[in-house]
């Protein structure tokens, strides 16, 4: 009976060895249930099968299957193509001969929301720092139609294929983990458009820009080396391309319509490089996603007491030209009001500020006020400068809301600034030190702490810190 037993049980292991090997389709974490598909779009959809499979993927919203073959690795990729925004979830079926299927799927508009801390704070606040307005959002934001994907933080030498994480509807249960400005940006886009808006929030508190940018954009960049392994990495947030490896390359090529970015506190020691890094950083960006030069929108930081180190205010004069890269656009924070804590509580005016520029500018919503002034002219008439400003399309000009102007120096040719009078009338400024007799120069806010005084009438944004000079 024994023997019986032995050679049954030799039968079963020679029977399980020669059932044909079956390596079930996988997907990247980012394609999962809930998730919101970028909308009249060719999206592209990728994955894991066995090698030399044939994969197919059937969309309910128009009923067609769209079909690949893995190559020798397993890897498939192939575009399917998507509706108008709606609200009506569907679903999308992946099959090697064994579906999996992927449910209450939206059509919408999606982004990638992207930085450090300030972009990481989520609507439930960090210890002791809370979010302005925050509980109020939090209690009132069921929403079917706002999603976020949260990229959990991943530090790597070499690029990965997948990240972890998962698809969130927006309700008083997940909503204080949002990223607080993402979901600002989302829920004023979700209102204004009434279409469902998906966010894929990958940020890391701390992070440097170098460490979201591809190897390939860092190649001329001075005192930047890349890891080889990951025992090399010496900061897991700051290391050169370690972030694009861990928590952008496992996204690359999913179907968005843009990025917001909300970065910089940790470059503020470099500010001539940062010009150089944010340019290669956005082109690298747009080349591995390639669907053209993509709308970003970005945050100027805000003002804080460093206790030390560079000037921030250069470091903000950095991000300013950030604009010269097309289709771009900057939201200033001049108005923070947190010049002792490094996470201003005022999320809101940044994700709303950024929602302006995508209304305007990505929408065609033209009419909307978006664009914070800028220094159009400086002249000097004797011992008065006037400054003019560019209001971009703005008939109602500035305010100083009752405020009089405190934050402008002047300085000659000494280079020795000091503090000025100013009046506003209409969209000049003008400037006036009895302790400078013949200027040369103007700054505005040009430090780590001074909160601007001007906005615009229409759309209350702050003018940015400035100066004149290039000293």
């Amino acid at each position: 009976m024994k023997k019986i037993s032995q050679m049954f049980s030799g039968f079963l292991l020679l029977a399980v060895f020669f059932i044909p090997a079956r390596a079930e389709i996988k997907l990247p974490a980012v394609f999962s249930d809930n998730m919101v598909l970028q909308q009249q779009s060719q999206v592209a959809v990728w994955g894991w099968a066995k090698a030399h499979s044939n994969v197919s993927v059937t969309c309910s919203w128009n009923k067609k299957t769209y079909s690949a073959k893995s190559d020798s690795k397993g890897c498939w990729k192939l575009n399917v193509q998507t509706p108008q925004a709606t609200y009506t979830p569907f679903t999308l079926t992946i099959s090697d001969g064994k579906a999996v299927s992927l449910k209450n799927v939206l059509i919408g508009e999606v982004w990638i929301c992207s930085g450090q801390s300030n972009m990481e704070m989520p609507m439930k606040g960090f210890y002791n720092q809370p979010i302005e307005g925050g509980p109020e959002a939090i209690a009132h934001s069921y929403n079917r139609g706002i999603r976020c994907f949260t990229v959990q933080r991943a530090s790597k030498a070499s690029p990965q294929d997948d990240c972890s994480g998962r698809w969130e509807i927006a309700d008083a249960q997940t909503v204080p983990y949002f990223t607080a400005t993402g979901y600002f940006f989302g829920r004023l886009l979700n209102q204004a458009l009434d279409v469902p808006v998906g966010l894929i929030h990958t940020s890391w508190g701390g992070s440097s820009i170098e460490a979201w940018m591809t190897p390939e954009s860092l190649k001329d960049i001075p005192g930047k080396p890349i890891p080889r392994a990951d025992t090399d990495i010496k900061i897991p947030n700051a290391s050169p391309t370690v972030l694009y490896n861990g928590m952008i390359k496992p996204l690359e090529g999913y179907g968005i319509r843009g990025a917001i970015w909300y970065q910089g506190e940790s470059n503020r020691d470099e500010p001539e490089l940062y010009v150089t890094m944010f340019d290669k950083m956005l082109r690298g960006w747009r080349e591995i996603w390639g669907v053209g030069e993509f709308p970003f929108y970005y945050c100027q930081i805000a003002p804080y007491n460093y206790g030390g180190g560079r000037n921030s205010g250069y470091i903000r004069e950095a991000q300013a030209k950030g604009m010269l890269t097309p289709n771009t656009g900057m939201v200033v924070l001049m108005d923070a009001e947190s010049p002792d804590c490094i996470h201003p509580p005022k999320k809101k005016d940044a994700g709303e500020r950024l929602a302006l520029w995508a209304l305007a500018r990505t929408y065609g919503l033209e009419k909307i006020h978006y664009h914070s002034p800028e220094v159009k002219s400086v002249d000097i008439e004797g011992r008065v400068v006037i400054v003019s400003f560019d209001l971009f399309g703005s008939s109602t000009g500035l305010t100083t809301k009752g405020k009089e102007l405190r934050n402008f120096k002047l300085a000659g040719k000494d280079k020795h600034f000091h503090e000025a009078k100013a009046a506003l009338s209409g969209d000049k400024v003008y400037v006036f030190s009895p302790q400078v007799p013949e200027p040369v120069a103007v700054r505005y806010c040009f430090d780590d702490t001074s909160a601007t005084e001007l906005f615009t009438v229409e759309g209350n944004l702050p003018v940015s810190s400035f100066r004149s000079d290039e000293w």
